[in-house]
């Protein structure tokens, strides 16, 4: 069974060109050190009127915020520790972006890494 690293932040909406950048470097640095899949995805359709809760209301949203939904794949959790090992080694992730002055507020990013219950 695989290994999943997920995560939601709010994202101001006029930072998001210079998170996608940001994005789409770490993510080369992920998959050259193995990762299988790296997605970054952008809030759409968050309204339900079905789920008690929405995504935007689970990182505190505000009005001129979108919701980036990400996750990362791995072949199990002990190559995503061997991953992202090497990863937050790379002295390359350190030109993605300032993550002195982040684009998002790292305090309402919800992370966690999660065992596939089901991969069809």
């Amino acid at each position: 069974m695989s290994y999943v690293d997920g995560y939601i932040l709010p994202l101001p909406a006029e930072n998001v060109e210079e998170y996608r950048a940001m994005a789409q470097c770490a993510g080369q640095i992920w998959i050259e050190h193995g990762a299988l899949a790296y997605r970054e995805c952008i809030g759409d359709d968050l309204n339900s009127e079905w789920a008690g809760d929405s995504f935007p209301k689970a990182v505190n949203a505000a009005a001129n915020e979108k919701v980036i939904f990400a996750f990362i794949t791995f072949t199990s959790r002990e190559h995503r520790d061997e991953v992202n090992a090497k990863v937050y080694a790379d002295p390359r992730l350190e030109d993605c972006g300032d993550m002195d002055d982040p684009p998002f507020d790292f305090k309402r990013m919800a992370y966690g890494g999660f065992q596939v219950l089901v991969d069809l």
